[in-house]
């Protein structure tokens, strides 16, 4: 007759993680590869906007890499992955009706001191 004590549990109590170790080295590199494109894409001049572009593409496949592989997300609910998304095009949203208006004070923020802006009000008077 068998203990009733006894009690196999394959079940691991600590962390455990899903994906494998050569997934997240994987994973890990190809990080470190777009953090370097990063760095070396600030050496192209495509314009303010091709600019800006090229780093929000190379940012939105970094976080995809890290959601998807170091937070599990590949692996979780599907609910969590569309809660993820909505998060995302929410604030793509706001961050797109924040630039919309971009042109409008776009030239007082580029500083050329052969040309400096003019003063809004004309000269001030100096006051002794």
């Amino acid at each position: 007759m068998a203990n009733a004590t006894e009690h196999h549990d394959d079940h691991d109590h600590g962390i455990s993680h899903v994906g494998s170790v050569k997934m997240l080295v994987g994973t890990w590199v190809a990080l470190t590869i777009l953090t370097i494109v990063t760095v070396l894409a600030t050496k192209i001049n495509l314009g303010s906007s091709g600019n800006l572009g090229l780093a929000m593409a190379i940012a939105v496949v970094k976080a995809t890499l890290v959601c998807t592989f170091f937070m599990h997300l590949r692996y979780d609910k599907l609910f969590h992955s569309v809660l993820l998304v909505g998060g995302i095009l929410a604030a793509a949203l706001f961050v797109g009706f924040a630039l919309m208006d971009s042109n409008q004070y776009q030239q007082t923020i580029m500083w050329d001191p052969q040309h400096p802006p003019a003063a809004p009000y004309g000269p001030r008077p100096i006051n002794n």
